[in-house]
């Protein structure tokens, strides 16, 4: 993917989304900086899932033997009641064999990128406060989180929608023989996710609905008792995990529209453009939140590659990623609401869901192929 003309660019952010377009673009010869307002890249315990979609750019930028160095397969996902007992089954080894769904703690996929950008000739500035946009380049990159200073430039203030749900997060030992599975566990107005990572860790998101506000961040000190006392009626392998909990972190889950305006081309200035969270910041319900990251910044850098003039370059990005991205942040939201049910609504659906997994397993794995099967670096 080498370009035809490049010129500077500048990336506010060094997550997942801002070191992935800082390795693609760098990769296609164009002079990249990268500024971070953190003094090292530090990442606090999380997990993350890594489905084809985002793996298939990961490929392309030799990154692959990598990935899959530091990460785990996951053969299905599991769903289950508050009780622990099977609701339903997707079932990706049976019926996406070769389909490539991973774990990986986020602190070694950002130690990756990292060290791919810089390899690929990116500069990372650490501790780098942004105020005000670099004049210095030709585009500036946004890539800078939920709480972004670069989207507001393009789309005025905006006011999150809190959605009444926190979000507990913690890192256990992983226990002897234990199998590369998701599971969810679904009860009333709450669920547990968990899934084995790497290097000997267990990986548990755990949401509750609650009207208390949270501050919306993922280092907000939190209780170990709080979190057991939430899930004190869960049963299954829940009790002994949570038991185990020493430390977690605690975070508001906030909705924000997809960005209206995702580039600025014209005007004094740089042009500008926004990737991952900052144009696009979704609910944790679909696992998608890195992966859409990853497939932002290969289709952006693959737009400026193209030889296309830079506005019609940014325009074609906003086109190809905008549609996509909000399909998914809507997928997140029905989640978030199918996880929680009560009463009868959660009975009947319960029953459906086993009722599928039982006679029609294929179509659970099949409703998410626009999804998985999308191949961002053959978009462009």
């Amino acid at each position: 993917m080498a370009s035809p003309q490049t010129f500077p660019i500048t990336i506010v952010g060094a997550g997942v989304a801002g070191l992935t377009a800082a390795c693609a673009l760098a990769q296609a010869g164009f002079p990249v900086r990268v500024l971070e307002r953190a003094d090292a890249l530090r990442e606090v315990g999380a997990g993350l899932q890594i489905s084809p979609n985002a793996l298939s750019v990961l490929d392309r930028l030799g990154l692959g033997d990598r990935f899959r160095g530091l990460s785990l397969p996951t053969e299905r996902v599991e769903l289950r009641d508050a009780s622990g007992a099977a609701v339903a089954q997707v079932d990706f080894a049976r019926f996406r064999p070769g389909g490539r769904f991973r774990v990986v703690h986020r602190a070694r996929l950002v130690d990756m990128l990292e060290g791919a950008a810089r390899e690929a000739g990116a500069v990372i500035e650490l501790g780098q406060e942004v105020a005000t946009l670099p004049g210095d380049c030709g585009l500036v990159i946004g890539a800078d989180g939920v709480k972004s200073r670069i989207r507001p430039l393009l789309n005025g203030p905006e006011t999150p929608f809190f959605t009444r749900q926190s979000a507990w997060r913690a890192l256990i030992p992983l226990e002897p023989g234990a199998e590369t599975k998701v599971q969810v566990f679904m009860g009333p107005e709450r669920h547990l996710v968990s899934y084995p990572l790497a290097g000997g860790l267990r990986n548990i998101v755990a949401v509750l609905e609650r009207p208390d506000w949270q501050d919306e961040g993922w280092s907000q000190p939190g209780d170990p008792n709080d979190l057991r006392a939430a899930f004190a009626r869960f049963g299954g392998p829940v009790p002994e995990w949570l038991a185990q909990v020493e430390d977690v972190s605690l975070w508001g889950l906030f909705r924000h529209p997809v960005a209206q305006h995702w580039y600025r081309a014209e005007g004094d200035g740089p042009a500008v453009a926004l990737i991952g969270d900052a144009a696009h910041p979704t609910l944790p319900f679909m696992a998608q939140g890195a992966v859409m990251a990853i497939e932002d910044a290969w289709i952006l850098a693959a737009c400026l590659a193209s030889g296309r003039a830079l506005p019609e370059a940014l325009a074609h990005f906003q086109a190809l990623r905008q549609p996509r991205c909000l399909r998914i942040v809507k997928a997140a939201n029905g989640n978030a609401r199918n996880y929680h049910l009560k009463g009868p609504a959660r009975a009947v659906a319960h029953a459906g869901l086993r009722a599928l997994s039982r006679l029609a397993p294929g179509q659970l794995v099949g409703r998410f192929a626009w999804l998985y099967d999308y191949d961002p670096t053959a978009a462009v």
